[in-house]
């Protein structure tokens, strides 16, 4: 049976983990993409103090969602499911091929969408939605194998499943808007028949609902069906991990899974075909939310490190970012809402809050603890008890850290407030703001990745025994 070492951050070291490089390529891979959607937004304000109903919105919401956000989501998988659950991860091979075809994808999907190539849109999604399937596969087969199933597992496996849908669902979007009638007839026996019969047949399947309610229900599959589970699952081992603490109720945690779930199921078909029963479903979200608050609050207070480091204020913050995104998102489902330039702007200031305030927040502060990790335990942790290593908090800078959220904090708000207002100027500033926050937030992850690239610690020469 293969020993394991302690890690710096109280668990278990990382026997059960791929190699580091593997999660870090997603993780810079994915701060590339925010860094592009950062400037783009600041270039143009416009995107976030119009309608969002456009070819430029949708592809820089592409780029954040498919590049930001579910690139690092994707590393952080492949590194915290084999360590979080005790297994191992079932190819790491697999993961790397799954990376260069899920960047090909990304790349491609948001440029055609940017000129509203929707054909080539539909080529390149195949392609990203090929990739998504390895990553599902490559994590089913290593959650096959957990010793031991809990309701971190269990969110896990529903946020893959959203992934899932969530990927088939644009899919089916994109070739709906498309035309097949220059296709020629197939023979009969060609196996790519049955799919261009599918294809042939979209448009008029979906022609049948109101397009932006297709969009908005697509979104929230993939914002609530995976990103927020994905965040849900995996914070209710991290958070006790990184706080010294404890789940205080597995069954409390269990009815929060499940109404995330429940509620999106009714969500997404009423949002899709437009009923006012949408607010309903809406309301049992927003129950699970507060179960998952009301958990997380009782896991911190019962915490034995009294001090909070700014990697887990980030994702508190996140996680306090979620009560008004739940009152705004009750405020949008209200049957009758009228369609004023208001309440379209707050659509907007809805999707921005989600993305760049909950998801962004809770990924930027997880990251500040987990790839210290990463670099602490690939550089460091041969050294232990042969050589004076540093600590996972002398790799970064606290000051650095919380300069960046401040920033992040004016930003968020001065971006939101301005685009409910439709004031392209002040969304700008919003805007330069979270890239000031981001640019100090990737000064602190050079000095932590120069310890990766750096000599390391060296050991002391071996003291000489007296003869």
């Amino acid at each position: 049976m293969r020993a394991r070492r302690a890690g710096p951050l109280g668990g278990p070291a990382s026997a059960d983990a791929p190699s580091v490089g593997l999660p870090l390529r997603f993780v810079l891979s994915g701060l590339v993409a925010l860094l592009t959607g950062l400037v783009w937004l600041t270039l143009r304000p416009d995107l976030l103090a119009t309608y969002h109903y456009n070819q430029y919105a949708v592809a820089v919401t592409h780029l954040f969602t498919l590049g930001f956000i579910a690139t690092i989501i994707m590393g952080a998988m492949y590194q915290l499911v084999p360590v979080a659950l005790e297994t191992r991860l079932y190819s790491e091979r697999l993961a790397r091929w799954q990376f260069v075809v899920h960047v090909v994808g990304v790349a491609g999907m948001v440029w055609m969408f940017w000129v509203w190539n929707l054909k080539n849109v539909g080529h390149f999604g195949s392609l990203l939605a090929f990739g998504v399937g390895l990553f599902v596969y490559n994590l089913a087969r290593t959650l096959w194998r957990i010793p031991r199933w809990d309701v971190v597992a269990g969110g896990i496996v529903s946020a893959l499943v959203w992934l899932s849908l969530a990927v088939l669902a644009g899919l089916t979007v994109a070739a709906a808007k498309c035309t097949y009638e220059n296709v020629p007839q197939l023979s009969p026996g060609n196996p790519f028949g049955p799919l261009l019969h599918l294809l042939r047949q979209a448009p008029g399947w979906v022609g049948r609902f109101n397009p932006v309610a297709v969009m908005h229900a697509h979104a929230h599959l993939g914002a609530v069906g995976f990103f927020l589970m994905m965040i849900v699952a995996v914070s209710y081992k991290l958070v006790p991990m990184f706080t010294l603490s404890e789940m205080q109720s597995p069954g409390r945690a269990w009815w929060s899974v499940g109404l995330l779930n429940g509620g999106l199921v009714g969500l997404f078909v009423t949002m899709a075909i437009g009923s006012a029963w949408k607010l309903g479903w809406a309301l049992v979200i927003v129950g699970g939310l507060g179960l998952y608050g009301v958990e997380l609050g009782a896991i911190v207070r019962a915490r034995r490190r009294r001090v909070l480091d700014w990697g887990v204020r980030y994702f508190l913050t996140a996680v306090g970012l979620l009560a008004p995104l739940s009152v705004l998102g009750i405020v949008l489902c209200w049957p009758g809402l009228p369609a004023t330039l208001l309440t379209t702007q707050l659509e907007t200031v809805y999707g921005f809050l989600a993305l760049i305030g909950v998801v962004a927040f809770a990924i930027l502060g997880f990251l500040y603890k987990i790839v210290p990790f990463l670099v602490w335990y690939h550089r460091y942790s041969r050294l232990v008890g042969r050589a004076q290593v540093p600590n996972l908090a002398d790799l970064y800078s606290p000051r650095l850290q919380a300069a960046s959220y401040w920033l992040l904090v004016g930003g968020l708000l001065t971006a939101s407030v301005s685009s409910a207002l439709a004031h392209a100027r002040g969304v700008q500033v919003g805007c330069g703001l979270l890239l000031a926050a981001f640019l100090v937030f990737a000064v602190n992850l050079g000095r932590i990745l120069s310890h990766f690239f750096g000599p390391g610690a060296v050991a002391p020469p071996a003291a000489t025994k007296a003869t």
